[in-house]
C-alpha cells in the first residue's frame, strides 16, 4: 500500500543524573567529592534510506523512546551514553511539527540524517561543584530533560517529469509506453489512486517520470485526489500536460485550464516550471480537428501522440531530454533554508527566562521553559539543592516580581511540581 503522509511521536531521553558521592579509601585522608556525571540520552534522528519507498510502516501513530542515560557513579564514574535511535524513511521524506506546521528538514539524499529530539546532557556530579569555598559539596545536578515532539511526514516523490491532466487522458498509458512503469489502465476515471514511477532511457540519457492520479476542478482545495497527491509534483522538473483530444464531448482547451488553474492555486511555482503540452489520443476519429482548433487558442507547440501507434513518442521524449538538460533543480522551501542559514538572534529577541501568573487568590505559578528546565536538573533533594534553587530564583528576580503582583506572605508559589510559600 502506497502511503505518502504520517504523523509520529519522538521522544528523547533523559541524561542520567549526576551523582553526589565521596571517597572513602582507608589511606586516603580528606577524600573529597567523587560523584560522577550522568551519561547522554537517546536522540532520536530521521535517515534517508532508498529501500524504503513508502510511508506504509508509519500508517498509525507510532512513538519512538530513546533512553535515559545511566547516572552518574561513585569514585568520579561517568554514566554511559544511551545509544541514539535510528529511524529510516524513505528518501524524498519532508518534516514539520504538528503543533505550527514548522519545517524541519527535507531528507532528500541517500543517506541523510535529520535531529528530530535531541537527548538530555548528562547532570555534572557533586566534583563539578567543588571549589577553594566549597570543599565538601552536597549538591549534584539531575540530567537535562530529553525533547518531545508530534511530526508530520510527508513522502514527495523524486521525479524529474511529471504527468498532470485530467482522469482518463492517457497518462498511465503514455508512461507505460515509455518507461518500465506497468501502471494500471482502464476505462474509467481515477484508474490510477496511487503515483506511479517509471524510469525513462532515450539519447543515452535517463530520467525518472511519474504518473499522477488525475486532477479535477478545486483540486487544490482537496476535491478529487488532486490535493493528497500534488505534493509529489513538487520536485519535478519538467511538468507533462496531457489533454484529451477524443470525442468526448468535452472543451479540449477548457480542460487544459482548468488543470493550469489548479497548478497555480496550488502555489510552490510549480505553474512557472517547464511546461510541455501533450494532445493524447490522436488515432481516434475527429482528433486532428480538435487539436487544430486546440493549437489556435493556446498559441504554443504542442506535441500529439497515439498510444495505439506510438505515434510522437520520439519528439517528446526529445523536448524532455532538451528541457532537463537546462533545467536546475527547483529546492524546496527555499525560504525556510535562508532562515534556517542566516537568522541572527540578537539581544532583544532572547526568550523571557520567565513570567508568572497569579491562578487564584494566593497561589502564583511560575512558567517559562528556561525555569522550568533548570528547576529539574536541580536536584532538591539535599538542602544545599534546594537552597541553589531558591537563590537562583531570587537572583532572576521572582521575588521582586512576586511582590510587584501583590503577594502577601505564606501565598503559595508553584514551580512546575514544586510548590513553596511566599516571604518577603
Amino acid at each position: 500500500m502506497f502511503i505518502d503522509r504520517a504523523i509520529i511521536e519522538v521522544r528523547s531521553g533523559k541524561g542520567g543524573d549526576g551523582a553526589i558521592a565521596f571517597r572513602r579509601e582507608k589511606y586516603v585522608p580528606k577524600g573529597g567529592p567523587a560523584g560522577g556525571n550522568g551519561g547522554r540520552g537517546a536522540s532520536i534522528i530521521l535517515r534517508a534510506n532508498s529501500k524504503i519507498n513508502t510511508l506504509f510502516n508509519f500508517r498509525h501513530s507510532k512513538v519512538f523512546i530513546g533512553k535515559d542515560g545511566e547516572k552518574g557513579g561513585i569514585k568520579n564514574q561517568y554514566g554511559k551514553y544511551s545509544e541514539d535511535v535510528i529511524v529510516d524513511v524513505p528518501v524524498g521524506t519532508v518534516v514539520y511539527l504538528e503543533k505550527d506546521h514548522k519545517f524541519l528538514g527535507d531528507l532528500s539524499i541517500e543517506g541523510k540524517t535529520l535531529l528530530v529530539a535531541k537527548g538530555g546532557r548528562g547532570g555534572r556530579g557533586n566534583t563539578c561543584f567543588k571549589s577553594s569555598t566549597n570543599r565538601v559539596p552536597r549538591i549534584a545536578e539531575n540530567g537535562e530533560p530529553g525533547e518531545s515532539h508530534r511530526l508530520i511526514l510527508e513522502l514527495k516523490l523524486l521525479a524529474d517529469v511529471g504527468l498532470v491532466g485530467l482522469p482518463s487522458v492517457g497518462k498511465s498509458t503514455l508512461l507505460s509506453l515509455v518507461s518500465n512503469a506497468k501502471p494500471e489502465i482502464a476505462d474509467y476515471p481515477f484508474t490510477t489512486i496511487a503515483p506511479n514511477l517509471g524510469l525513462v532511457s532515450h539519447l543515452d540519457k535517463s530520467f525518472v517520470m511519474a504518473d499522477l492520479p488525475g486532477l479535477i476542478e478545486g483540486a487544490h482545495l482537496g476535491k478529487g485526489l488532486g490535493l493528497q497527491f500534488l505534493r509529489h509534483i513538487e520536485r519535478c522538473r519538467v511538468i507533462i500536460h496531457v489533454v484529451d483530444m477524443s470525442s468526448n464531448g468535452r472543451d479540449a482547451y477548457e480542460d487544459y485550464k482548468v488543470i493550469n488553474e489548479e497548478l497555480a492555486q496550488y502555489g510552490l511555482g510549480i505553474s512557472k516550471r517547464p511546461m510541455i503540452i501533450v494532445a493524447s489520443k490522436m488515432d481516434e476519429e475527429g482528433a486532428i480537428e480538435k487539436l487544430k482548433t486546440f493549437k489556435k487558442k493556446v498559441k504554443q507547440e504542442v506535441y500529439p501522440i497515439s498510444a495505439l501507434t506510438d505515434e510522437g513518442l520520439k519528439p517528446l521524449l526529445n523536448k524532455c531530454v532538451e528541457l532537463l538538460d537546462k533545467t536546475p533543480l527547483f529546492p524546496l522551501y527555499e525560504e525556510e533554508y535562508k532562515e534556517l542559514d542566516t537568522k541572527v538572534y540578537t539581544l532583544e529577541e532572547e526568550e523571557k527566562e520567565f513570567y508568572i501568573v497569579q491562578e487564584k487568590a494566593h497561589l502564583f505559578r511560575i512558567l517559562g521553559d528556561r525555569i522550568i528546565k533548570y528547576y529539574k536538573m536541580t536536584n532538591i533533594t539535599t538542602d544545599e539543592g534546594l537552597m541553589q534553587l531558591l537563590a537562583h530564583l531570587r537572583k532572576i528576580g521572582v521575588d521582586d516580581e512576586l511582590e510587584r503582583m501583590g503577594a502577601s506572605d505564606g501565598d503559595e508559589v508553584m514551580l512546575d511540581d514544586f510548590i513553596f510559600d511566599y516571604y518577603n
